[in-house]
């Protein structure tokens, strides 16, 4: 172990997007991060901001070589641009030695949707497609939405409700379609209510074909879309898990809205905005069955499936889970509906502690194995 003396030498940059002005002016005390950077302070570690653009992404490169790891907040869309130009800087920069968190490749395996099909088999999951073409979304959607149940789909990479999709047949059809004496398949004409979850957006009944139009750019540069049963209990509010590596640090509680039903007599109205979310302890009662699950049987199966080491889990993520239906003894049932890796802020005041062991943990490593000899 290094004393704490040596520990003043380790280097730590915390980097997150911003243009030139933000770049220039960021400091430790006026940063969205300022309660890490005092909290690094405080243990003696020198900890940076980097203001990262992909306009000045090589000067950006400079100063990470310089550090011993870096602490990365940028979300997979991020100003209208996507991370490939930081990721493979960030690549470099693993390569050359320095602690990278969250590593971009260990972001493709858990930090996408796709991982909601990946470990659909897990008792975390549920009935869930994966369309690697608008052509696998045009053949198979009209076979789950003919029942008449809600589905929701999502596109691989996105945050803030963009590319989430709650699609359902509309009453008169689906009464039109079970009276008929053959119920055929939903067609590309048959009129669907859509409602996307991206904040202002507002429930609309279109065309199945104009839905599939709408989703069209979803599949570019080896895009795809995860097709998920819509939760009933959705209305009852989303709970946040939030790890460090493979810890549960605390929690979040928030009523999200963006997919509720619209009332009938209002089909059009505008999605409300999402409740407040509620801060609490890893120590919470009422989520101590979900973190034991989380801990001990979820996230080393997702480990296991997806060959992640626990020292290359995020320093910082968490898990989405909406209630599923109740089990025959009464407990409530947990469906995973999302993973964030990217950008994982705001985060509960219990996380800062473990983030800070965690990272300086991965700093002595690294400072380890740059050493020569």
């Amino acid at each position: 172990n290094l004393s704490m003396a040596e520990d003043s030498d380790l280097r730590l940059a915390i980097l997150s997007p911003g243009d030139c002005d933000a770049r220039r002016n960021t400091t430790a005390e006026n940063s969205r991060f300022a309660d890490l950077f005092r909290a690094f302070a405080a243990r003696r570690i020198h900890a940076e901001p980097a203001i990262y653009h992909d306009d000045f992404c090589e000067e950006v490169r400079q100063q990470l070589i310089q550090v011993d790891g870096v602490l990365v907040w940028v979300n997979p869309i991020e100003g209208g641009r996507n991370r490939s130009v930081l990721d493979s800087m960030l690549r470099d920069v693993a390569a050359a030695g320095v602690f990278v968190s969250a590593q971009p490749d260990v972001i493709l395996k858990l930090g996408t949707k796709e991982v909601l099909y990946r470990t659909r088999n897990l008792e975390w999951g549920c009935d869930t497609d994966l369309y690697a073409s608008l052509d696998q979304m045009v053949q198979r959607l009209p076979l789950r939405l003919a029942n008449g149940k809600a589905r929701v789909l999502k596109q691989q990479r996105g945050n803030g409700g963009n590319g989430v999709w709650k699609v359902q047949l509309v009453i008169d059809e689906l009464a039109n379609r079970t009276s008929a004496a053959s119920a055929a398949l939903p067609q590309p004409e048959t009129v669907i209510r859509v409602r996307h979850a991206l904040r202002g957006c507002t429930e609309a009944e279109i065309t199945l074909r104009e839905f599939y139009h709408r989703c069209e750019p979803y599949f570019s540069a080896n895009g795809l879309m995860i097709d998920q049963e819509y939760q009933e209990r959705l209305p009852e509010g989303m709970i946040r898990c939030y790890l460090v590596h493979d810890n549960v640090v605390g929690f979040g509680h928030q009523a999200i809205n963006a997919l509720f039903p619209a009332p009938p007599e209002a089909p059009s109205t505008d999605a409300p905005p999402p409740g407040p979310r509620l801060y609490h302890p890893p120590s919470m009662p009422e989520f101590q069955t979900l973190k034991a699950k989380l801990e001990q049987e979820w996230v080393p199966a997702t480990q296991r499936l997806l060959e992640i080491k626990t020292e290359d889990l995020p320093i910082l993520w968490d898990c989405d889970f909406l209630l599923g239906a109740k089990k025959a003894d009464g407990e409530d049932s947990y469906v995973l509906c999302e993973i964030n890796v990217s950008s994982v802020a705001p985060y509960p005041e219990s996380a800062v502690t473990y983030v800070i062991d965690a990272t300086l943990a991965r700093l002595r490593a690294a400072r380890q194995r740059r050493r020569p000899g």
